[in-house]
């Protein structure tokens, strides 16, 4: 399946790309993610049992690594899933999993960072981009889901989409995004609107996004199953009413959020990641007052400089193991050569002695 990839040179070998899928149940989030692949990477969840009818469910994340290939590129993708999200009453405790699942990778990469030997096997899980499923109810967003997005959007590209979208016609769901769209714009959400650059972007990448954005939300359908018409086989869903292709932009925007998430804008979402959001993440981090065991305020700028203190100091530390390394080895060399000489010496004195016992008698006459 093709993808094109214009967009800021994007043909790179061997990318490391982390897509995170949120939705409640029910909203295709599996069957998306499985067919975005190609393969079964999440498992359908299991009917419950009557007696576990009334159990609440938590939220769980599950990362998942899987290996893909688009146009000789190799991608290394993994997929977070969240099950559970939204199965409860109260949702507070869901929403705090998994902000702090996403600040808990900058913690991680922030701390790494800060070390002065760096681990080379050390392993970027930070989340390029989260897919925000909105269920298709054809009426407006929730608070539930209006509260998510915007607690994600300052630490994640959100990406809002329509799951099942095909459960709406055309003209509903044409109706359906631009409520969607106004909540968002009304409720200041910072959404991923794939973004360009009037003076920097080429035509064809303005273009490009200005019709990705006009898509938004994109609405989404997938398919595990492949039908066969016309004697080729296509991924499909078939109802009593007609058949919906995945693959056609006429049916679904799948293909073209495919294409935008492991193409033409991966390294964009991977870029604003590095460069924007964790960015400002690490400035709030790292600026912060702290109070030290004496309850005294320590301030942003003190911090900064308590910080360049604190790797002066281990440098200094390192330096001076470096010079008690430098000494022993030093003491040892030494040590070496005064018992070298020592044996030298010994020896000497062996070859003088045996070269006196071996030598004649004197004769008395």
């Amino acid at each position: 399946m093709p993808i094109a990839q214009r967009r800021r040179g994007s043909k790179i070998k061997g990318i490391q790309f982390t897509l995170m899928v949120v939705g409640t149940s029910g909203t295709g989030r599996t069957t998306f993610v499985n067919t975005l692949c190609e393969q079964e990477v999440l498992l359908h969840k299991a009917v419950r049992s009557p007696e576990l009818t009334n159990v609440e469910e938590t939220v769980s994340i599950n990362p998942i690594h899987v290996e893909l290939e688009e146009d000789g590129v190799r991608i290394s993708l993994t997929v977070v899933d969240t099950p559970g999200f939204g199965n409860s009453i109260d949702n507070e405790h869901t929403f705090q999993e998994i902000v702090e699942y996403l600040e808990r990778q900058y913690d991680d990469i922030l701390a790494e960072q800060s070390r002065i030997k760096r681990n080379p096997r050390f392993k970027d899980n930070r989340v390029h981009a989260v897919l925000y499923f909105i269920p298709p109810t054809g009426h407006a967003l929730k608070e539930m889901d209006i509260e998510l997005m915007r607690r994600l959007s300052p630490r994640a590209n959100v990406i809002p989409v329509i799951g099942r979208s095909d459960s709406l016609t055309p003209r509903e769901l044409k109706a359906f995004k631009k409520r969607i769209m106004e909540d968002i714009v009304h409720y200041n959400i910072p959404i991923y609107n794939f973004p360009y650059d009037e003076d920097e972007d080429d035509e064809e990448t303005i273009k490009e996004n200005m019709e990705l954005r006009a898509l938004l939300p994109l609405a989404v359908i997938g398919s595990e199953e492949d039908v066969v018409i016309d004697g080729e086989s296509i991924r499909a869903r078939v109802y009593p009413w007609g058949i919906v292709e995945i693959d056609n932009p006429d049916h679904s925007d799948f293909i073209r959020l495919r294409s935008a998430i492991l193409g033409s804008h991966l390294n964009d979402l991977k870029s604003i990641t590095e460069d924007v959001l964790y960015e400002t993440y690490r400035t709030e981090k790292l600026s912060k007052t702290v109070v030290d065991d004496r309850q005294s305020q320590v301030y942003p700028e003190d911090l900064a400089n308590q910080s360049v203190r604190l790797k002066e100091e281990q440098l200094r530390r390192e330096e001076e193991k470096l010079r008690e390394v430098e000494l022993r080895v030093q003491r040892e060399i030494n040590e070496k050569r005064q018992q070298l000489l020592a044996k030298e010496e010994t020896l000497r004195n062996l070859e003088s002695r045996l070269a006196a016992a071996q030598s004649p008698p004197n004769s008395p006459y």
